[in-house]
Parts: C-alpha cells; structure tokens; sequence
C-alpha cells in the first residue's frame, strides 16, 4: 500500500471511487453508534454493581461517631476522606469529599475565585479586566467551558510526552493576569499523557506573578490503567508544601469511571488553609453532601489495595477495546500516511491527529454514517484547533463488536476526506 501523498493521479483517482463505494456501503448499514464521551460500557457497570447493595442495616449507616443519613459535616466522612487520601498520596485533614461531579467542584471553585477570590486573591477574578487561564492543548473541552464562562482569555499551551511545555508556562505566569492552569496530570485527556516528575517538581516551584495562580489539577485517571500494574504518582500537593507553594494546588478525583458515573463520590485536596477557606464559602451554600453513597463506597472500595484490584477488573474490558482501536488505525490509517496517534496505556481516550485540515470533514462524514464522535476542535479552547487536526476517540462504551463497525467507519472517513483534500 503505498502512501497516499506517494500516488500518482490516476491512483488517487481509483484509490478514491473505492473508497467512496466501502463509504456508501456503510452508510446503507444505517448505524447508530456512539463514541463521543468516555462512558463506562455495560459491563463494567455490572462489574461495581455491589454498590447498589453495600448498605442494607440501618446500623451500617452509624460510622464515625455519626449517622451518615442525617445533616452535618460539611467536609465529608472521615473514613471517605482516609479513602481518598490514601489513593491520592495527600492527608486525609487535605480532602473535602464532595458530591457525585469533580467538575461541578471544579465548576464551583473557579466561580468561587470570580464572585470572591481564593486564598490569597487581591480582588475578586471578577474585577480582574484581562483575566487569563492556561489550557495545555489538547486538552479536556468541559475545563475550557468553565473558563470560558467566567471570562477568562485562555491560553494554549503545548502538551508534551513528559506534560505541558514548562518552558513557556513558566514564562507566562510572569504576568499578573495569569490566575490559573488546567492540569489532567496522568493519563491526560485526549491523549493519555503521564507527566514527568520533574514536570511535577517544575509546576509546585512556580513562581507566579499573581498571589493567587491556581493549579487545578484534575487527577480524574489517577488509578485508571488498563495495560500494565499501577503506576505511582507523586503527590502534588506535598510537592507544592515542600516548595513553599503549599496553597498553590486544588487537586480533584471521583469514581465516575470506577463506579457509577453520576451516581459516585467526587473529592476536592489541598492545603487545609485553602480547605479552611473553601469551607467558609460552601457552608453557606450546603450543610453536607450525600454521606450515605460516601459511606457505601468506602463499603466497596475498601482501601487503595481493594481499588487496585477493582480497576484490574475494568482493565480487562477496556483493553480488547483499546485493542481494537488501535488495530484498526494500524491497519488502515498508518500504511496511507494520513494520520497519527498515541498509544496509551491508561485513561480513556485515544487521541488521532490526521493531515492538516481533515478532522472537521472526518467528524462530518462519520456522523452522516450514523457514528457520532467528540466533535472536531473540542478538544482546544473555544474549539478552535488551528490544524483542524485532533478527533478524540473514546473507545469505552460500545461493546467491541460494535467498535469494530464504529472503527470501520472512522477510517473510511478519514480514508474519503484525505482524498477529496488530496485529489
């Protein structure tokens, strides 16, 4: 097979009328399938199921010295926050447990810093003309939402193998206007990096210009491999502690790809002076968050050993998927040269750069052959990516025999649009 950037015209001309001909073909199959979001697939729901059963007593529902069906504690119940400390690597005394969304957390917490400031703001974000934010590309399209509501110019910032260019942020956060960083650390989203450690060690030095430069760091996959044993992760907000930046740092996690998404527990980190200040703006907003589906995840989950073993049972869905995807593109994108991608090993996305200026026409042409995709250009701010480039491929929720028609589909896509572009 040669390359398709290698074919003559009369090639390209036979290359293309096949292609079309398998297109049309699959748009007469009139598929409906769904790879937009990174859902958990049936299988792996059934696989957690015990949650719906973790509490049956009403003497379970006493832990703590508390009755978790009832009002109070507002930071969440101890042996949830003892939990999550242990799988984040941070002090139970550094966690708030929240509800079942680490983005509405995330959510809140920017809108906390635009209505009043955080920790250490001079002003309230709101009263900061100008205001900026730094969104490592590609990147998670619902971050960029939420700085894109409160105003903020957001910034791209190139994602490397080993994290985002440090080189450039910690020239950027020389500027006052700068309150802020998007950081999914491990297994990014769309494409499945691991920071380095020294890239770790370079965020928690940071000296930024604004008092209140804020790494959100959203350690959504922080146990979510599905090739290989876990991979250890250092704990970001010690790292911060230890450089004299101890309020610099909002970590977030949940269960939404362990248990139930929509129905988990999600949990804020940071120093305790930060959780001190988060507290006194959220206790006019809440009395508690829901203590009892807390409670019955510290039933499933156990400790972090216990978790390990859980998430090894998600691996061995999610990898024929992975597989699967991976196959396909090797078999049909790589001998025609249109495209490229990384191959991870953890999280839930594949990410594929094709050729310049064919991922909108991919995405397009997909859909119209009853497969919808994250649409092209989510994955940077505003959904301008400047290449047209990057289609994030979530590969999770149908079952493989279906990914296998949704794959089929994509790579004749991409096949087509390359050579309308091409020819």
């Amino acid at each position: 097979m040669k390359k398709y950037q290698d074919m003559n015209s009369a090639e390209l001309a036979q290359e293309k009328a096949r292609v079309q001909e398998h297109y049309q073909k699959l748009k007469d199959l009139n598929l409906k399938l769904d790879m937009s979001r990174g859902k958990p697939g049936k299988d792996q729901l059934d696989a957690v199921s015990d949650l719906l059963t973790a509490l049956q007593d009403p003497a379970d529902c006493k832990v703590d010295g508390m009755d978790v069906r009832n009002y109070g504690n507002l930071r969440g119940l101890p042996a949830a926050q003892r939990l999550f400390a242990e799988l984040l690597g941070c002090r139970p005394e550094e966690v708030i447990m929240g509800g079942s969304s680490s983005l509405t957390l995330m959510y809140d917490l920017v809108m906390r810093g635009y209505c009043f400031g955080l920790t250490h703001s001079p002003r309230p974000w709101s009263q900061e003309a100008g205001r900026k934010w730094l969104c490592p590309v590609p990147g998670y399209d619902r971050h960029f939402k939420i700085t894109e509501a409160f105003g903020f110019e957001m910034i791209p910032v190139p994602l490397l193998p080993d994290g985002p260019d440090m080189d450039r942020i910690e020239d950027l956060v020389k500027d006052p206007l700068v309150k802020g960083i998007w950081c999914v650390p491990k297994y990014s989203n769309p494409d499945g990096v691991v920071y380095s450690e020294e890239t770790l060690r370079r965020f928690a030095r940071l000296e930024a210009a604004a008092p209140d430069f804020t790494i959100i760091w959203d350690n959504a996959y922080c146990v979510h491999e599905f090739e290989g044993d876990y991979l250890p992760f250092p704990d970001i907000i010690g790292l911060c502690r230890e450089a004299g930046h101890p309020d610099m740092v909002y970590e977030f996690a949940s269960t939404s790809k362990v248990t139930f998404p929509g129905a988990g527990v999600a949990v804020m980190a940071a120093s305790e002076a930060n959780l001190a200040y988060q507290a006194k703006l959220m206790d006019v907003q809440l009395i508690s968050y829901d203590k009892v589906n807390q409670l019955r995840h510290v039933k499933l989950l156990q400790d972090k050993e216990h978790t390990l073993a859980l998430m090894k049972k998600h691996a061995a869905i999610l990898k024929p998927r992975f597989d699967s995807v991976l196959n396909w593109l090797e078999k049909e994108i790589a001998p025609r040269g249109i495209g490229r991608w990384q191959t991870p090993k953890g999280g839930y996305f594949i990410s594929l750069y094709t050729l310049p200026g064919l991922a909108k026409r991919t995405v397009a042409l997909c859909k119209e052959a009853g497969v919808v995709l994250t649409g092209a250009g989510a994955t940077w701010p505003l959904g301008l990516d400047p290449e047209d480039s990057n289609i994030r491929i979530a590969p999770s929720l149908p079952p493989v025999e279906e990914l296998e028609a949704a794959m089929e589909v994509l790579c004749t896509a991409l096949e087509l649009a390359a050579l309308e572009k091409i020819n």
